[in-house]
């Protein structure tokens, strides 16, 4: 593929991704929504040109595994202020992404209040990105984390004033968990959460 189909390739990858959300918005609260996403991000990984398996993993290839879906694991949480900070996020390899963190998002899982760090792409365009950390890490997912947000490729749930939904059974794996020819960001320490997190993409 010359380089021009293949930025086209990409183009429409993020165009499908972005579709995806967009109708989750929609009715996000609903079981069926998070099943058009889930099935509909299997068959862009199936078929199309930019998918994140290698083209010999394609063949049999019967979906990405995942956490039972539950409700539970929809929240809204609140985002306030912190001192912006410029920060570079590292890489499943030697890369980084240069980022800014410009708020936190707050929330309570069973009476114990937790937050997360929004970071803010410091590139063209830009875009929230949430990364996180948790307790299934390294075992029942991917050690470097899960990403929840990241809105240069359309994967938000949409927000409400400073209230943010943080639905994490839309939580997926970064590309280099499928491929080493993928360079991927990875959880920041501050975004690490010692509780299972039992919700989203799963190894």
């Amino acid at each position: 593929m010359s380089e021009p189909q293949e930025t086209l390739a990409l183009l429409d990858y993020r165009r499908a991704t972005s579709d995806l959300y967009s109708r989750v918005r929609q009715n996000p609260a609903d079981e069926d929504s998070w099943k058009n996403w889930r099935y509909g991000r299997d068959d862009l990984f199936a078929t199309h040109s930019q998918s994140a398996l290698n083209v010999e993993n394609i063949e049999g290839f019967a979906g990405l595994p995942f956490f039972d879906y539950e409700p539970t694991w929809r929240i809204h949480a609140k985002v306030e202020p912190v001192a912006p900070q410029e920060l570079s996020i590292v890489h499943s390899d030697r890369e980084f992404t240069p980022v800014r963190r410009f708020a936190q998002a707050t929330f309570e899982v069973e009476g114990e209040e937790l937050s997360l760090a929004l970071y803010w792409l410091d590139s063209y365009g830009g875009g929230i990105f949430l990364p996180f950390r948790d307790g299934t890490s390294g075992k029942e997912t991917y050690g470097g984390g899960r990403y929840l947000l990241d809105t240069v490729k359309g994967a938000d749930l949409g927000h409400d004033g400073d209230l943010i939904l943080l639905d994490f059974n839309y939580a997926y794996h970064p590309s280099c968990v499928h491929s080493d020819r993928w360079s991927c960001p990875l959880a920041p320490p501050e975004n690490h959460l010692d509780l299972r997190i039992t919700a989203g993409e799963r190894l």
